[in-house]
């Protein structure tokens, strides 16, 4: 599976577990971390869980994905799940403001996603 589309399938996960405020920055002329980030929030620490609980069990099960490493289980205010070139951050919306991932990466380009999300 090719970046763009591992960031699609991951895209359309966290949608259809009601993630909000989902937002993909294309990194890859920036930084060898990876080719995208995918930023989303949550409105409980709960639902950060579940989010990355589903999106792990998921892409193992459908597409043989697992992440190269996961972080951020203990207060679960900001679970960082690494796919090697696309790099999730799943945050508890509070934690989101206050990190400001799309501020602190303002140069990548944001990616589209209405034609990775149709209602």
């Amino acid at each position: 599976m090719t970046s763009t589309e591992k960031m699609q399938v991951i895209t359309k996960i966290l949608d259809e577990k009601k993630a909000n405020k989902i937002k993909v920055l294309k990194v890859s002329d920036l930084t060898l971390l990876a080719d995208y980030f995918v930023i989303c929030s949550a409105n409980s620490t709960t639902q950060v869980k579940a989010l990355s609980d589903n999106l792990q069990e998921q892409l193992e099960e459908k597409h043989n994905e697992e992440p190269v490493k996961r972080e951020g289980n203990q207060g679960l205010n900001w679970i960082l799940l690494d796919y090697s070139d696309v790099i999730v951050h799943i945050f508890y919306q509070e934690t989101r403001e206050f990190y400001s991932l799309e501020k602190l990466w303002a140069d990548a380009e944001e990616i589209d996603l209405e034609e990775i999300i149709k209602e």
